[in-house]
């Protein structure tokens, strides 16, 4: 009979206490010395289990936090009206949102055709992480008219949600007007934020939204982690 080998050993015994609830989705595994101290091997060995693990889909590995065990994907609808919060918070899933930056600078034609206003107008963008149990699950940049909503980027600062923030300044619904979606790879820094590899698959949305009037509020591109949410397309 042929003798399993040490590293396959290891990543069994880990799967089994995953499968036992020893470890819960989300919950960071011991170190790499820890385990190697744990199981007498060296870390080449653990290192081999762990890589089995990701490979099986099992854990994904965190630059500079460590690896963790992988929670099952997220369902992210996204239909008329698509909502950061209410979404993840349907799904069991606890909210956040991380800035990277707002700023305000002249818009490049791509953002003024969605918005319909003229080339070279200010606009704001608010860029940032959104996560899902404290963990990573997109990179979002979002662009608005700057001379339509002169405030906004003090209060997306403050509340860090689109929805409250537009509802200050007086829009108080808004609804998808389009979508689109492709499948992209990560670039370097895409991978950075998101603690995955470089070239990993990712999905990216744009969308454009509307005011109840139909004129274009926001023009938003997300990049998601494919391994970490389901898009849900509604009709």
């Amino acid at each position: 009979m042929a003798k399993t080998s040490v590293w396959r050993s290891i990543a069994n015994a880990l799967t089994a206490e995953i499968a036992a609830g020893h470890y819960r989705p989300g919950d960071k595994l011991p170190t790499e010395a820890e385990l190697a101290s744990r199981f007498g091997v060296n870390r080449h060995t653990v290192r081999r289990a762990l890589q089995d693990m990701q490979e099986q889909g099992l854990t994904h590995a965190r630059r500079g936090a460590g690896v963790f065990v992988l929670a099952e994907p997220t369902d992210y609808p996204i239909g008329k009206r698509v909502r950061f919060h209410q979404n993840l918070e349907a799904a069991g899933r606890m909210p956040a949102k991380r800035i990277l930056t707002l700023q305000t600078r002249p818009c490049d034609k791509e953002e003024a055709g969605a918005l319909q206003i003229a080339a070279g107008t200010p606009v704001h963008v608010y860029e940032g992480l959104s996560l899902a149990d404290n963990i990573a699950i997109a990179i979002f940049r979002s662009v608005f008219s700057a001379e339509r909503f002169p405030g906004l980027l003090g209060d997306l600062d403050h509340m860090k949600s689109v929805t409250r923030a537009l509802a200050a300044a007086g829009v108080k619904d808004y609804t998808r007007a389009s979508t689109r979606l492709t499948a992209k790879l990560a670039t370097a820094t895409q991978a950075l934020h998101l603690n995955v590899a470089e070239g990993a698959p990712i999905l990216r949305t744009v969308g454009i939204n509307v005011d109840p009037d139909g004129c274009p509020v926001e023009y938003g591109h997300t990049w998601f982690v494919g391994d970490r949410i389901t898009l849900v397309v509604e009709g």
